[in-house]
Formats: C-alpha cells, structure tokens, sequence
C-alpha cells in the first residue's frame, strides 16, 4: 500500500492495523482447521500462510469502513 497525497498517514495506520488484524485471525483459522483435519504440524503452518495469501484485502477494509 502506497501512501497517497489524499490519504492521511494515520489512515494508514488504521488501514494497516486492519490488515494485520484479518492476517492473524486467518493464520489462525487456517492453523486451527489444518490442525483439526489432521495435517502435521508443518502441514497446518503451510496452511496458515496459505489462508493469509488468500485474503481478499479490499473485502476486509471494505467491511471494517462499514462498522
């Protein structure tokens, strides 16, 4: 993300706040789920890193603007 000249750096912050919010909880989701499906503990940190590279960004700061 790039800072804009119409963009505040403190919404920024907040943008990036978000972002690293929705990482963490689907790390952990992918985690928890890869986990329980019986994946090994490298399977399940795979998956992790997968559920975070799948995010749809723009859908998460969409649906944070909207609270």
């Amino acid at each position: 993300m790039s800072l804009n000249s119409d963009q505040s750096p403190h919404k920024s912050i907040t943008e990036a706040e978000i972002i690293r919010e929705a990482c963490i909880s689907a790390a952990r989701e992918g985690f928890m789920d890869a986990s329980i499906s019986g994946l090994c503990h490298e399977g399940a940190v795979e998956a992790a890193i997968s559920a975070i590279q799948n995010l749809d960004l723009t859908k998460v700061l969409a649906s944070k603007k909207d609270q």
